[in-house]
């Protein structure tokens, strides 16, 4: 894969769009494990249950907003070294 040559506004676009499309679903569980903890910590005050099974409500919405940041941090890095190994491609070809 040739390395983008990032002063190319073209190319530099197309490389950000490459480079949102790495972990894209990842990202999005991520995103939808903080919204689900949102709604177990708002669910209790709202009327709902306050326990869900043997755990209570805001525990399970601890450990969905932990294992929510947990994947995010995972595919921050899994970007970062894509982008790096990117780069590497380019400094070799020069």
């Amino acid at each position: 894969m040739a390395p983008p040559d990032l002063s190319d506004r073209q190319q530099y676009v197309a490389y950000r769009r490459e480079l949102r499309g790495v972990a894209r679903w990842s990202r999005l569980a991520g995103f939808v494990l903080v919204l689900i903890a949102f709604a177990l910590f708002v669910w209790p005050q709202s009327g709902g249950p306050s326990m869900l099974g043997p755990l209570p409500t805001g525990t399970w919405g601890w450990i969905a907003l932990i294992l929510g940041w947990i994947i995010w941090i995972a595919v921050i890095v899994r970007r970062t070294r894509y982008h790096k190994a990117r780069l590497a491609d380019e400094e070799a070809a020069r």
